[in-house]
């Protein structure tokens, strides 16, 4: 049996869970700021948001009929091209930090790189779900 690919409506409802989810990681990291384990929490639920916002949008645009892209950066160029995202350069600086922040670097980012999505990175998705929103009731 052929497994159909999800939506662009059904990635959105993906996505809208795991921010809420991410702003409740974020509201708890906040509170108990020296809680390394919540920090990673932050880090690893963004990471998964961001995903999946990167997922709907790429469902939005192959519902239009577009090819596939070959990776997260097209994806955000053509994004802020279309004005669902209102700030390329810092859904690139994400990028760049998750890229950053793999493994495979000896330094410890994590620090950093949760701080940028508790003062950044978190807007720009909220600003995404707004917008995305926006062009599904159209």
């Amino acid at each position: 049996m052929k497994i159909l690919p999800p939506t662009c409506e059904k990635c959105f409802e993906d996505f809208q869970q795991a921010l809420e989810e991410t702003r409740e990681v974020i509201r708890s990291f906040k509170n108990n700021p020296n809680d390394s384990k919540a920090q990673h929490k932050v880090v690893r639920t963004f990471e998964l948001t961001h995903e999946l916002a990167l997922k709907t949008i790429s469902e939005f645009f192959r519902k239009q009929g577009r090819p596939p892209f070959s990776g997260p950066r097209d994806v955000t160029v053509e994004a802020f091209n279309e004005d669902l995202i209102d700030n390329g350069k810092g859904w690139l600086d994400i990028i760049i930090e998750r890229i950053k922040f793999t493994p495979l670097y000896p330094e410890d980012y994590e620090a950093e790189f949760s701080q940028n999505i508790i003062k950044r990175h978190i807007l720009l998705l909220e600003n995404f779900e707004r917008k995305m929103t926006e062009k599904l009731n159209n």
